[in-house]
């Protein structure tokens, strides 16, 4: 098997570490044998869509083939935030607000139809980055990621769910590593009951799940069994009837993936690239 298609990849235009650009992108999308692809840089909260129309910018500036999509990856907030964010009081609110909001608080994305239709956006793509003002405790944060990926799910704006259950930051060990909490070292903390509602709810609102590369699949700081187990997961996903598609989530300066490992992964559990979504060429 071989993957083909990669619906999540970041240019320098993102508000992280993302450094390269689009016309190196595109060398290596030549290069890795991906004919379907698609630019999404970051939009946490409205504070970053200058970001978005410099993406737009430079993905105009290589007159991008049929093939090569615009979009954008919007984080899950709250509506809290949002509202904050929008009274100017808040230096630089990159990432949005990450503390100080209410438990429970209503979730959203700072992304609207009119900005959607205005940068020409083909593809949005949701993802669960942090929990939304919950105590950092595994039952917790379990039910907090499992609310915000059932919101993108139904989203209307949101075609694909980034990495369902990635995790970065606390509970890292001082080697980088993570091993433990939340779901590190076992991904059957997690009901099985929450993933089969997630894969109704994608289902029925038609929203694609990724298999993402990078942040999950390849990441070299997660256990082999996690990884494991995280692949039978896709596997269950698929079989229930939810559709897939592949993001490699590249935010590095040049597009360094090992697609060739992935596949070997998804081929143990019977996941195909010609099963996998992907958009049409644009007319």
């Amino acid at each position: 098997m071989g993957i083909t298609s990669d619906w999540h990849i970041h240019s320098r235009n993102s508000c992280d570490q993302a450094s390269m650009t689009v016309e190196e992108l595109l060398r290596g999308t030549a290069a890795k044998g991906i004919v379907d692809y698609g630019l999404t840089d970051h939009i946490h909260t409205p504070f970053n869509l200058p970001d978005l129309a410099a993406s737009r910018r430079e993905f105009d500036s290589v007159g991008p083939s049929p093939r090569f999509h615009f979009g954008v990856e919007v984080s899950c907030v709250s509506q809290w935030e949002l509202d904050e964010v929008a009274t100017g009081q808040h230096e630089a609110p990159v990432y949005g607000l990450r503390s100080g909001g209410p438990p429970g608080a209503p979730l959203a994305i700072g992304l609207a139809a009119e900005d959607i239709e205005a940068h020409g956006i083909e593809v949005v793509v949701g993802g669960t980055h942090w929990p939304m003002y919950v105590p950092l405790e595994r039952d917790a944060v379990i039910r907090d990621y499992h609310r915000q990926n059932l919101f993108l799910a139904a989203h209307p704006l949101v075609d694909v769910v980034a990495h369902p259950w990635w995790w970065a930051g606390h509970w890292r060990d001082p080697d980088g590593g993570y091993r433990g909490e939340p779901w590190l070292d076992d991904f059957g903390a997690i009901p099985r009951s929450m993933h089969h509602e997630f894969a109704a709810a994608a289902i029925e609102h038609d929203t694609v799940v990724e298999i993402n590369l990078g942040a999950n699949l390849l990441n070299p700081h997660y256990p082999d069994r996690f990884k494991l187990q995280y692949v039978d997961y896709l596997a269950d996903l698929r079989d229930r009837g939810a559709k897939l598609c592949t993001g490699s989530d590249c935010h590095s300066s040049h597009y360094e993936v090992d697609f060739a490992a992935a596949a070997r992964m998804l081929e143990r559990v019977g996941i195909r690239d010609d099963e996998l979504w992907r958009l049409p060429p644009r007319v």
